[in-house]
């Protein structure tokens, strides 16, 4: 997941994957980063990233690829399923592990380990590569790592009277210091309030650290309305019922200006914020914490993040493979330093790749307090997040938001979320979802 939009769309099933460019025209690589003037630094490297990568293809192969832009919005919406369903899907395009089962059984997804040594297969963390896997193939290169965790704002927290010692490391300690953190103007924690698969991917921690379950060992049955489940949901309700977190995100959702604006004192959000802050506001003190864990539970977080793959129906689908791992998956320099700008540049993540989190930590990329508690702290502990078909995630979501912003019972949300899960799982037939 990761980055500021939601990924995936629940609609338009896949009906037909054929690409429509002939054997003549360029590959068309769909994203919703460049070619697209921004106005912000950061965007902009991450526009330019992308076109530097597809320069540096087309000056040393045949087959030319070219960037279209699709705003992050249309792109996480309907125009991708819709374009696949049409018959007019791009060769090249990016996923998210939400979406991944999606286009993978639908037979969109070219098998890329042909094309990659093994070498560079190990190169890759395992969780990395877990949830784009099937069979042993991989389907998907990530770009990225994407932790969450909690932001805070060392400002306000002097204000309120806290310190580095009331760092909470509970959920009850949590709502205790958001309540010393909330005022008229301020909220005390912000959890994100809009549904949709970003929505999902920011709750998965909390249910995990619970040693929540979503399916039993063989996955036949779905065991969420299960005491993780409840308590999970009954946190994330109790956050808007005492009044700790707002039901609508503060500053429209900009984290970085809702901080340094003294609209927000904590937030949960990820590892992208990073970069805006040293490019927005560069002068603002802030600071991250692990996400605190119930009584009982355990400490994890979700790793997000994006990957490149290509369209199996492609006019030439071995060329949009190729570009995937001459981009990401080789052991050619120019590939790991490729993702090492990336992550430590042009956005603020961890490398997926051993090699390049080894190579963006000696060039000082991790050098920073934020950027080495994420690479030392948070993401060991974190796991790779869920690719959960639509009908899992939107029965999930429907039992957050429920409990979040409706005032529902989290057991019978969960128990109503549980039931449409096992009508699911009676007809399911596809790889492991998590």
């Amino acid at each position: 997941m990761g980055g500021a939009i939601a990924a995936g769309s629940i609609a338009t099933p896949l009906i037909s994957s054929c690409s429509s460019a002939s054997a003549s025209e360029p590959l068309r690589f769909w994203n919703f980063y460049s070619p697209v003037t921004q106005e912000k630094e950061d965007l902009q490297r991450q526009s330019d990233w992308f076109a530097k990568l597809v320069s540096d293809w087309n000056s040393s192969h045949e087959r030319q690829v070219v960037l279209e832009y699709i705003p992050g919005q249309a792109y996480s919406g309907s125009k991708l399923p819709t374009a696949f369903a049409a018959g007019n899907g791009p060769d090249i395009f990016l996923i998210s592990p939400g979406d991944f089962l999606r286009y993978q059984t639908g037979g969109v997804l070219a098998d890329l380990t042909p094309y990659m040594t093994q070498e560079a297969i190990d190169d890759f963390f395992p969780d990395a590569l877990a949830t784009r896997t099937v069979d042993g193939k991989v389907y998907a290169l990530p770009m990225e790592i994407e932790p969450l965790t909690i932001f805070y704002s060392r400002p306000a927290w002097e204000r309120a009277g806290l310190s580095e010692g009331d760092i909470p490391t509970s959920w009850d300690q949590l709502l205790n210091v958001a309540d010393k953190l909330t005022s008229a103007s301020s909220s005390g924690l912000v959890l994100e309030t809009v549904p949709g698969y970003y929505q999902n991917f920011t709750y998965y921690p909390w249910f995990w650290a619970a040693n929540g379950k979503m399916f039993n060992e063989d996955q036949t049955a779905a065991t969420f309305a299960g005491a993780a489940g409840e308590q999970s949901l009954r946190f994330w309700a109790d956050t808007v019922r005492t009044g700790v977190a707002p039901r609508t995100l503060p500053a429209a959702g900009d984290l970085v200006g809702a901080l340094s604006g003294g609209q927000a004192a904590m937030w949960h959000s990820g590892i992208w914020n990073v970069v805006a802050f040293q490019l927005n506001a560069p002068d603002f003190d802030y600071g991250v914490f692990k996400t605190p864990w119930p009584s009982g539970g355990e400490y994890t977080t979700a790793l997000g993040g994006w990957a490149f793959v290509a369209n199996a129906k492609s006019r030439d689908a071995q060329a949009a493979a190729e570009f995937c791992v001459y981009a990401l998956g080789s052991m050619e320099d120019h590939s790991i330093n490729r993702m090492v700008d990336w992550c430590t540049y042009a956005k603020s993540d961890i490398a997926p790749r051993k090699s390049a989190l080894q190579r963006g930590t000696a060039k000082g990329g991790y050098d920073t307090p934020v950027m080495k508690t994420f690479k030392d702290d948070i993401f060991p502990g974190g796991r790779g997040e869920p690719r959960y078909p639509p009908v899992v995630y939107k029965a999930i979501s429907d039992a957050v938001q429920a409990c979040q912003l409706a005032g529902a019972d989290p057991a019978q949300a969960a128990e109503t979320a549980n039931k449409a899960i096992d009508a699911y799982l009676k007809t399911y037939d596809g790889p492991r979802m998590e």
